[in-house]
């Protein structure tokens, strides 16, 4: 392998040297993780000075084995999933270089939560309808609006937003991407309680929030094209994951099943085999998806794994409250709080059947992506549109 594209002996000999220079047991993990930062071991497929080495992608799970089994610390994942998942990928492609060193590293450490600040309570399946305004004024832009559903506001230091710049334009032009500072005054987070109790979601006013032109992603009116590579990661980290045999929301069900032989019956049987083989093909079908990416962006695949990621939960999630009979209906908490991460397999049954409800909502509802599938993975002919030449300010509303 060339010195650009190192290969697996030369990633886990870097591994090696990172784990001797930082002994995970005598390291601070916030420590330990700038320096697995700067070693390039990161994401091993972005750029040398970006967290990575310029590796294939295929070859992260090298490093991945042999920091586990040393013990190092992990970035926790699931709480900085939009920033790794979505953040990330969106400011690696359009960022500038200044962007890009100023927010990929505390992004993948951990020290900086990043949300997305996309829907709208009149623009959520139909998110190119939004209308938040951001206005130029000189080297800043004035942004007043509203966004909903928005994950980890309340934990926040930055934000993905697409606003309206060029309301005379059609609803998909004249959009423009941002990185908005949510420690701004003009920033109100306020929570969305749910079915669960909890205050995961919030809405968010805007009111003459002041962003840098410097923090703007991609050109002028050019958002809606960013957003899609925001987007198609978004699908591809939900219905994506890597997990283990048995992993998600399968495994509780799983065990249940094994452990408690007095609540089987026939009927259930059938269904746990069916629904096991299906989570399997799933996981196998999200392995395969990753191994595309290595050959570059996520495309419409990612959708259908979102889709099938929804409807496994519920049917999962479903399942497991019907075996578990009278226990099923318990529900162990419902104290209003405000989490750092959502926990499926972490809670009891009655939280993993409520809080799956939202899967086919957040990420782009099924019924939206099931058009994504129809059109761009089979060829379908697209819906008839009256909207598409109109411009944005002369939309009825």
């Amino acid at each position: 392998m060339s010195e650009q594209q190192p290969g697996a002996d030369e990633l886990l000999a870097r591994t090696r040297e990172l784990l001797a220079a930082h002994p995970p047991a005598t390291t601070e993990a916030v420590d330990f993780l700038k320096a697995r930062f700067d070693a390039g071991l990161a994401w091993v497929h972005y750029p040398v000075g970006l967290g990575g080495l310029g590796a294939p992608r295929s070859l992260q799970p090298v490093v991945d084995a042999e920091l586990a089994a040393a013990g190092a610390p992990d970035n926790d994942p699931r709480r900085i999933g939009i920033g790794l998942g979505m953040a990330a990928p969106t400011v690696l492609k359009y960022g500038t270089d200044e962007q890009k060193r100023r927010f990929l590293r505390p992004l993948w450490v951990g020290e900086e939560v990043w949300c997305q600040l996309f829907s709208e309570p009149g623009a959520g399946s139909d998110l190119a309808a939004l209308g938040t305004r951001a206005v130029r004024d000189g080297d800043h832009w004035v942004v007043t609006g509203q966004k909903v559903w928005t994950s980890s506001a309340h934990l926040a230091r930055w934000a993905i937003l697409i606003a309206r710049t060029d309301p005379d334009l059609p609803k998909h032009q004249g959009i423009t991407y941002f990185i908005c500072d949510m420690t701004d005054p003009g920033v109100e987070v306020r929570p969305l309680r749910q079915i669960t109790g909890e205050a995961e979601f919030n809405e968010v006013f805007l009111t003459d929030v002041r962003i840098p032109d410097a923090h703007r992603l991609g050109e002028v009116g050019d958002g809606w094209r960013v957003a899609q590579t925001t987007l198609m990661n978004e699908r591809v980290s939900i219905g994506g994951m890597r997990l283990p045999r048995e992993g998600g929301m399968i495994g509780p069900v799983a065990r249940t099943w094994r452990e408690r032989p007095e609540l089987r019956t026939h009927d259930l049987h059938q269904r746990l085999l069916t629904l096991w083989v299906e989570a399997e093909v799933a996981r196998l079908t999200g392995e395969r998806l990753r191994q595309q990416l290595v050959a570059g962006q996520p495309g419409p695949e990612g959708s259908g794994m979102k889709l099938a990621f929804a409807r496994l939960n519920q049917e999962i999630s479903g399942l497991e409250i019907e075996l578990l009979g009278q226990e099923g209906l318990l529900y162990s908490d419902w104290t209003m709080r405000r989490p750092e991460l959502v926990d499926f397999t972490g809670r009891d049954a009655g939280y993993r059947y409520l809080r799956s409800k939202g899967n086919s909502i957040e990420g782009g509802t099924s019924e939206v992506l099931l058009n994504i599938v129809a059109e761009r993975v089979l060829g379908l002919p697209a819906e008839p549109r009256n909207d598409k030449d109109v411009a944005w300010k002369d939309l009825a509303r």
